[in-house]
């Protein structure tokens, strides 16, 4: 019984603390692994952009300068969903409406080409 009451206590704490790797089933945001596409400039500058996903909301914040940036949501079949060019001093914010499948691609002023795809579920 003590057994069975300290491995119930250790998974409830493990679970209140985020250490079960849980924490996306709560509603706090997948982060969107960004790969470069293509390569201009010869640097990749794909850790700058941190796309995250929360629900149906798409939020994207720059950390660092990379000037105006093209950025497009579509669906995988090609399909255009949003399209917007801001500078990458503020973030963004897109509602994708239904669910399905998605690619984000970021094209930089120089031409450098980022995308990364995630699903957006009900």
């Amino acid at each position: 019984m003590f057994l069975m009451l300290c491995l119930a206590l250790s998974g409830a704490l493990c679970y209140a603390h985020g250490e079960a790797r849980m924490e996306n089933e709560k509603g706090e945001g997948i982060p969107i692994e960004v790969i470069e596409c293509v390569s201009v400039s010869g640097s990749d500058r794909g850790n700058s952009i941190n796309p995250i996903l929360d629900g149906h909301l798409l939020t994207v914040a720059f950390t660092e300068n990379l000037g105006q940036v093209s950025v497009e949501v579509a669906t995988t079949g090609g399909a255009s969903v949003q399209y917007t060019s801001v500078l990458t001093l503020n973030g963004l914010q897109f509602y994708i409406p239904n669910a399905g499948n998605y690619i984000v691609t970021f094209t930089l002023s120089n031409g450098d080409v980022y995308a990364g795809g995630f699903t957006v579920t009900d």
